[in-house]
């Protein structure tokens, strides 16, 4: 028993040296991924980025901070916000798709390891007494019924002619252990290739969070804007009927034509059937903001929004453009996937080269349990194993070349996402910067047009003005009125698109 452990402790530690030889002897064939360099610039604008002006400047090189939605100064929107980032599924597919990345990756490192199993195969045979037994059954046969012929001389004694019916076990208890070195790479690259995904899917959660914060705050933001235009159109509609009411005694005493009436009820009847559209997008905008809150419909998504509930961000942080690379979670998920790329050209031409697979079982063979660790009744094998592809029809060959054009492919993709990501950022500035300009315009505009109604509307009243003139600054006012809300809420979306563009403050969480 001692002779049989010493010989398996030797071929075991034969095994054990060559797998080190072969894991020291390794190389990583295919290329070194290395970060492609970032965009070198000082503005994201050819120009010097200016300031909007009209309550917002921008600040560059400020930096965003995590919970950026809460420069709205909205304690509804940090609510819906923070439920929707704990509850949504969606964003919860993504976690999980994470997860999943991950434990693929730890997988994969099991490649660097020898694998090792325990087998057991017992089993009971009956030998059947209408043919002749083999010699080990014969052996069998006399231990299980001996004669004194048999105990004195050792040898077999069977009846050929009628030899009974022989039971017996056979138990066998084995190790198995195999090992495929490295000597290539190969293993090592898929592992680069399953972590560089798992950062992907790690960068695409990041996306999907920033992606959903933006949507929940843009939602928010068109449903005060539907509501603001709900609230001017309603305005609008009390200004109408009152002009009407004056028009009605104004005919009733015959100072006026009945056409003049009939005109101001077909503008009061336009001005009412704008109202059932604006409802239904309100409807849909409170369902849109259900879902996104990861809530039933039926359920509601808690909180109502006006435009008076935001408060316009007076300073907004702008990054310098060679840190918005690193910021962006939509760029930094196609440098992973560049990654990715870039390790399966190794994988893909260490498939082409020669593979060597160790292998060897040890373990123990007999008929009783109390015989398995006697002398005699070890095994070993120990084997080597050297494949090398000579022909395959050019399928490794052409897969190496597939995986390379592929690393083309991501190295393009790359380069478009971050041209891209410049273009957000700086087509956000330009818009705050037309934004202000237009909330300013309509401002003025909305002034203006008031105070006109209420001229128009005093001169009403004593018959000084003419039904056209009526008609055209109602129709004025409530045009201007609507254009204020719009260009209020689209500043308001602008900013929040500016914030997303410059990747939403993920580093400081």
């Amino acid at each position: 028993m001692t002779r049989l452990r010493r010989r398996l402790a030797t071929q075991a530690a034969s095994i054990v040296a060559l797998m080190a030889m072969a894991a020291l002897s390794a190389c990583n064939v295919g290329p070194d991924f290395a970060t492609p360099p970032t965009p070198e610039a000082k503005h994201f604008t050819p120009e010097p980025t200016a300031s909007p002006g009209e309550g917002q400047r921008f600040a560059e090189n400020r930096d965003i901070p995590a919970d950026w939605w809460t420069v709205f100064k909205s304690k509804p929107l940090d609510s819906l916000v923070r439920e929707s980032l704990q509850n949504n599924p969606s964003l919860h597919a993504a976690e999980a798709a994470v997860r999943v990345a991950y434990f693929n990756a730890e997988a994969q490192k099991g490649g660097f390891s020898p694998q090792i199993f325990f087998n057991s195969n017992d089993s009971t045979n009956l030998q059947s007494n209408n043919r002749s037994l083999s010699s080990i059954n014969q052996v069998i046969f006399n231990q299980l019924y001996p004669t004194p012929a048999n105990i004195l001389y050792n040898e077999p004694s069977v009846n050929t002619q009628n030899p009974p019916t022989a039971n017996y076990a056979l138990l066998l208890k084995q190790f198995t252990i195999s090992y495929t070195p490295d000597i290539w790479g190969g293993i090592a690259r898929s592992v680069e290739s399953a972590q560089a995904q798992t950062e992907q899917q790690r960068w695409q959660y990041e996306a999907a969070q920033l992606a959903l914060t933006t949507n929940v705050i843009v939602a928010a933001i068109q449903e005060a804007s539907i509501r603001g235009q709900i609230d001017a159109t309603k305005n609008i509609i009390t200004i109408l009927r009152e002009s009407l009411e004056i028009l009605n005694r104004q005919y009733s005493f015959g100072s006026i034509a009945k056409a003049d009436v009939i005109a101001q009820e077909a503008a009061l009847a336009q001005a009412e059937e704008t109202l059932p559209p604006l409802e239904k997008q309100l409807a849909i905008q409170r369902d849109l903001l259900t879902a996104l809150a990861g809530r039933y419909t039926f359920e509601g998504p808690g909180e109502s929004f006006q435009l008076a509930s935001f408060k316009l961000p007076a300073t907004v942080p702008v990054s310098v453009p060679s840190k918005l690379v690193a910021q962006r979670p939509d760029v930094r998920a196609a440098e992973a996937a560049l990654h990715q790329a870039s390790a399966n050209v190794g994988v893909a031409t260490a498939n082409r080269l020669p593979n060597i697979t160790l292998s060897a079982n040890l373990g123990a063979s007999a008929f009783k349990v109390t015989e398995l660790f006697m002398p005699g009744t070890g095994l070993y094998t120990a084997a080597a194993n050297i494949s090398q592809p000579i022909f395959d029809g050019m399928t490794l060959l052409n897969k190496q070349k597939a995986a390379e054009a592929a690393l083309e492919q991501a190295d393009a993709q790359y380069r478009s996402t971050v041209v891209n990501a410049f273009q957000n950022v700086t087509d956000s500035l330009r818009a705050l910067q037309a934004d202000a300009k237009a909330v300013s315009t309509a401002r003025k505009s909305e002034d203006a047009a008031k105070r006109n109604l209420d001229i128009v509307r005093m001169q009403l009243k004593y018959g000084q003005v003419s039904q056209i003139a009526v008609l055209y600054a109602q129709r004025t006012y409530l045009i201007a009125s609507l254009s204020l809300v719009q260009a209020e809420a689209t500043r308001l979306s602008d900013t929040a698109a500016l914030f997303m563009a410059l990747g939403g403050g993920w580093w400081n969480r």
